[in-house]
Parts: C-alpha cells; structure tokens; sequence
C-alpha cells in the first residue's frame, strides 16, 4: 500500500511498548502489514516492527533475502502477531546488528542473543503458529520483538569499542 517513513530512535513511540491486537482481520490490521511489508523491502531491511512506521501495535514482519553479502539461511516472508518467545537456547552467540530506525547514525554493533528460539505467534489469517528459528532469523525476530517492547538495539550492544559505521561493517561483513 504504502512506504512509510521509518520513525527514527528520540521519537517517543520507538520507546513505547506496543499493545496486543484485539482484531486481526480488520482492514487496519491488513494495512499495517502491507505498510510493514513495502517499507521493510523498500529500505532493504529483514524485519520491520509496526512501532518503525509510527503504529503502537504488537506486529513484525520478517524477510532474510538473498544479498551480494547474503547468500545463504534466507527465509521466506513471515508475518507475526502478538509475538511471544516460549523458550531460548542456552548457547548465545554474538553478532552485528543495524536497525532502520537509527539509519541516520548509520552504525552496526554487536549484540549477544540466544543462538535459537521458539517463538508463538498468530499470523495475517488470525492462526496461530510456532516456529523454531535459528541464525539468522532468530536474532531478526528477537530483535523486532524488541522494538516491540520499547527497545532498540544500541542499548544492547556488548562492546561499544567494536561499533562501526555501515561503510565499515559492508567492507569488512565477509571477514
């Protein structure tokens, strides 16, 4: 339907958690996540949470493409509502992170998350679903839960001394 700005970190909703939604059927309910959706794939991200286009809503969206840097663990598009993380590996595992809502500041960070999740969550259709994630989409998903709890992922970065700009973080991303 539509890209929407992505809301940046220093406005107020990017720090507010999100409520659950009641109706899932409703065409606003379907716009929220055409306009997640448009958005995550015109800024060439891998997730979007409704907080980064100005909606206090509990929804994200998940997307791992194929990329010149990216050429395997993609997954297809995935669609979660009222997202809540049932259990977490013991093993964790350190990796770079941006985020779409602090795009202006440009920068990567490393952040330690659970290696693999199991996550339950009703999708576009109003069914509910679990998914076992791993890698890649397992740190996605953890993240956008984040966002919609209030939380961006600077505040949780382990080493602020290995923070990096995204020209670095492209330049050395294979290494």
């Amino acid at each position: 339907m539509a890209v929407i700005k992505t809301v940046q970190a220093g406005n107020p909703i990017i720090h507010t958690k999100s409520e659950d939604v009641t109706v899932f059927s409703s065409g606003e309910t379907q716009r929220i996540i055409t306009d997640l959706i448009d958005t995550m794939r015109a800024e060439d991200l891998v997730g979007m949470a409704a907080p980064q286009i100005g909606e206090n809503v509990r929804i994200f969206v998940t997307e791992v493409r194929e990329t010149e840097y990216r050429k395997e663990g993609t997954d297809k598009l995935r669609i979660f509502i009222n997202p809540k993380i049932l259990s977490v590996s013991e093993k964790l595992s350190s990796g770079y992170e941006g985020c779409g809502s602090v795009a202006s500041a440009q920068f990567f960070g490393p952040v330690e998350r659970p290696e693999e999740i199991t996550v339950e969550a009703i999708n576009e259709s109003g069914e509910s679903f679990t998914h076992t994630a791993d890698s890649l989409l397992a740190r996605v998903i953890q993240h956008e839960i984040d966002h919609l709890d209030g939380i961006l992922f600077h505040e949780k970065i382990t080493d602020m001394k290995k923070v990096m700009s995204k020209e670095e973080y492209v330049k050395t991303r294979g290494k």
